[in-house]
């Protein structure tokens, strides 16, 4: 099913500001774009309507496609914006606090009036059993079915729609989260339920219970709302597949996605990343920063050999939105990223301190800039890039959305340039360059964090504000190369029509490394496997298309936080321990530069990845215009003044049409490039060429 070469496929990405949409037809090799306006009262009336006009603009039915992958943001906006629905918590006797007090880990020690994250559950609404399992999976106290049937006639009256249930130390032996939730199914069958033991089968009670708690939370939230958008495009004829992208950068079945919401939580900027790790594989450059900047936010990050790194351990909700702690933790798999409150979007002010603040409040797609002329008020990032020239009013989304320069002139005088006693241009600029200081930092602190020199990166940029500011980024990281493809502003949805269908299983089973009994963890493994054969199976993949990953988090005896360590595939046996300390010791090494050896080692936890082929995606299709040009000047469109700080003025520079170059074009900056949906600003020393991809790489020359 996935490693189909023909039919229809679309990957839909819905954002803060807009919904960018990517039809591929495999019969004739062609790419259509499409880009509409987010609805954020029904995020699927826009997925509906701008999925109609592109199919109808290229002139393919809806019965013509075979899938469409899909990410949101509904699951993060949901938990942050606090829109879930009323839920309750079912946990062991003397735990109903544990999911309030966390780790009692203070992310600022200097903070008097530190903020902690509000457990998603009210205390009145965390219910407790008298039941216990101890650490080894056996059972002290068995569940009372009778108390059981007694919480759930008290929930069902209560007004709650979604209970969790976990337990204490459930992971080794899910039995009573099982007897729990059956007798809630019997007694009160109205509400949603997640057990621990399914959603988050690991170690840490806190987390494990803060994750099922968020799954919950959001599911009757998602389930509608998929719903919904199943609905509407049955109603637009299609009959194909829906997919939807999780954190992790496989996708998964609409049912798996009902399931398990939380794995959801990054399902957008997941796609991104995606899309630049395959287009750096495809261009030989496997180590890349990808910069992906739409509307709203900005997100950075690291890929290396080929694919982004991914981690078990994310926070949702921050009360400070860099402060680690400060959110509600989730455990599941995501690709590493940083993100920030950095768009074209992002609300210009200045604070009572008198000082210039870009973000991270946006004015989304309602109202949106000023410029839109949709009632916004305050100044932005998009404001600020069109009063400098770098936008043309006319050919906005191509044309089909004039902007009023006018209106975004009047509002940064007002609000930023005024109360700083700066002029309108010096105002406009300093809007733009102190987003790109902010990004550049999220960037290079994510880089560090990693062990990672953002110098040694070419920064791969996209996303409808990402070109116009990618080439100030770079310069600050002191990039030596800045990337841009074609079809920037819709670039992550490449993600979507790229990424595998596949899916994540983890189990806990803690022991000294040397004490490890094989057979228990064969059969961890093989009931792992044969649940992600079981649903990649319901989703149409061969068993022979099939491919297994294997992982175990290990760490020295002691330690309080564990590594990642690749496991080798069939039947694991005592000659097994070797080949896992040899490789937990490589492991660490390169994360630290150094090993233990003699210390023990211990296992925590199991990890199963189950995937399906990647699919085919001619990336050197993407544009089907005909007389591309290797000769910059026979795709100049014009000129026009814009600011350069290397100036320190305007100045005329050639404007260029994206998609009149072919590959072997080249010239030096400044100039202007422009697509539909983004528009592609290099400074004076950028020395641009294009190539076999159509992509744009510009050489920024460093100098000391």
């Amino acid at each position: 099913m996935t490693g189909e070469s023909g039919g229809v496929r679309v990957g839909v990405d819905i954002g803060g500001t807009f919904t960018d949409i990517m039809v591929f037809d495999a019969g004739s090799g062609r790419f259509h774009i499409g880009k509409t306006l987010t609805t954020p009262d029904d995020p699927s009336r826009a997925v509906a309507e701008g999925l109609a006009q592109t199919l109808q603009d290229a002139g393919i039915t809806p019965q013509s496609v075979q899938r469409i992958v899909h990410g949101t943001t509904l699951v993060t906006n949901a938990i942050i914006e606090r829109k879930g629905v009323p839920t309750a918590l079912i946990t062991t006797r003397g735990f109903r606090d544990a999911v309030e007090m966390g780790r009692e880990h203070r992310y600022d020690l200097y903070d008097i009036f530190l903020e902690l994250p509000k457990p998603l559950v009210p205390r009145r609404l965390r219910l407790e059993l008298d039941e216990r399992i101890l650490a080894d999976g056996t059972v002290l106290t068995p569940v009372d079915p009778d108390q059981v049937k007694d919480l759930a006639l008290h929930l069902a009256q209560s007004g709650v729609q979604a209970v969790a249930i976990a337990l204490l130390h459930s992971y080794r032996n899910p039995e009573h989260e099982r007897q729990v939730e059956a007798i809630l199914n019997e007694f009160a069958p109205d509400l949603t339920v997640s057990t621990s033991s399914s959603v988050v089968p690991e170690i840490r009670e806190y987390e494990r219970t803060s994750t099922t708690i968020a799954n919950v939370y959001v599911r009757p939230v998602v389930v509608d709302y998929l719903a919904k958008l199943e609905v509407s495009l049955a109603e637009l004829g299609f009959d194909g597949s829906l997919f939807i992208m999780l954190s992790s950068g496989g996708i998964c079945t609409v049912e798996t996605a009902s399931k398990y919401p939380i794995r959801l939580v990054e399902s957008g900027p997941a796609a991104g990343a995606l899309a630049a790790s395959e287009y750096g594989r495809r261009t030989g450059r496997p180590n890349i920063l990808s910069f992906d900047m739409g509307g709203t936010t900005a997100k950075a990050c690291i890929i290396d050999d080929g694919e982004p790194s991914t981690t078990s351990d994310f926070e949702v909700s921050r009360v400070y939105r860099f402060k680690k702690g400060s959110g509600l933790p989730v455990k599941v798999p995501v690709i590493e990223m940083i993100e920030i409150g950095a768009g074209g979007g992002s609300i210009a002010r200045v604070d009572s301190l008198g000082l210039l603040k870009v973000g991270p409040d946006s004015a989304g797609a309602d109202p949106g800039p000023v410029c839109y002329g949709n009632g916004g008020t305050h100044p932005t990032v998009t404001d600020a890039d069109l009063v400098l020239g770098y936008l043309d009013p006319r050919y906005f989304l191509g044309g089909k959305m004039s902007l009023n320069i006018q209106g975004a002139k009047e509002a940064i005088m007002r609000e930023v340039a005024e109360p700083l006693g700066l002029g309108l241009h010096a105002a406009a600029w300093g809007i733009h360059q102190v987003v790109n200081e902010n990004m550049a930092s999220a960037a290079r602190i994510h880089a560090i964090e990693g062990g990672k020199d953002p110098r040694a990166y070419p920064v791969f940029a996209f996303g409808g504000a990402g070109p116009v500011h990618a080439y100030r980024v770079a310069e600050i990281l002191r990039s030596p190369q800045l990337i841009v493809p074609l079809g920037a502003g819709v670039t992550s949805t490449v993600g979507f029509l790229a990424a595998p269908l596949a899916f994540d299983f983890v189990r806990t089973y803690f022991g000294q490394l040397g004490d490890i009994v094989w057979h228990n963890i064969n059969g961890l493994y093989s009931e792992m496997e044969s649940e992600g054969r079981a649903i990649l199976g319901q989703a149409g993949v061969r068993p022979e298309d099939m491919t297994i990953a294997r992982s175990v988090e290990m760490r020295y005896a002691g330690q309080g936080h564990e590594v990642a360590v690749p496991m080798p595939a069939g039947e694991l046996g005592e000659e097994t321990l070797a080949q896992a300390v040899t490789a937990f010791e490589e492991v660490y090494r390169r994360l630290y530069e150094r090993t233990a050896p003699g210390n023990p080692i211990e296992a925590l936890t199991w990890r199963v990845v189950v995937s399906a082929p990647r699919p085919d995606l001619p990336l050197e299709q993407l544009s089907s215009a005909e007389g591309l040009t290797s000769m910059a000047l026979d795709a100049l469109k014009g000129e026009r003044p814009i600011y350069l700080p290397e100036d320190g003025t305007f100045v005329e520079v050639p404007v260029f049409d994206r998609y009149r170059f072919g590959p072997g074009a080249g010239f030096g900056g400044p100039a202007i490039i422009e697509e539909r949906e983004s528009t592609l600003v290099i400074g004076r020393a950028g020395r641009v060429t294009v190539d076999e991809l159509l992509n744009v790489v510009v050489d920024i020359p460093q100098i000391d």
